[in-house]
């Protein structure tokens, strides 16, 4: 994780490092509609290190969690740039993604769970979406 924080600090501004950082989460990871449930129990992992060393399935906090980890040890973004939002999945399920503020005044959705079920860079999962 170091040697990614190491290489988001060198790029040149907020939307490039929040896209980096977008794109390192979503390779690395990915949210299953099934295993989110069968692997409720990791939900509560709050163990950086045993995140970060986790492969393939990520459930949505989990995900943002390290997100917001890359963000703000960048120096591009601090703490009061990102919201954790809740929403509804198929309206019934729980789902959080994360609402970041760029420049001080430009906000963008940043769902990286639902990367992995169509939802671009800029969208959230809601609803059947």
């Amino acid at each position: 994780m170091q040697k990614i924080i190491h290489k988001i600090k060198e790029l040149s501004n907020q939307k490039q490092c929040l896209r980096n950082v977008y794109e390192i989460i979503t390779d690395r990871y990915r949210g299953y509609r099934f295993e989110t449930y069968t692997k409720l129990f990791q939900m509560f992992t709050l163990d950086v290190q045993k995140l970060w060393n986790g492969t393939n399935f990520i459930h949505c906090n989990n995900a943002n969690y390290l997100m917001r980890i890359l963000l703000v040890k960048s120096g591009f973004f601090n703490n009061n740039n990102i919201e954790n939002k809740w929403t509804l999945v198929w309206y019934i399920s729980p789902h959080q993604y994360l609402r970041i503020k760029l420049n001080n005044r430009q906000y963008i959705n940043i769902d990286i769970w639902g990367a992995a079920h169509g939802i671009k860079f800029g969208d959230y999962a809601h609803g059947f979406h």
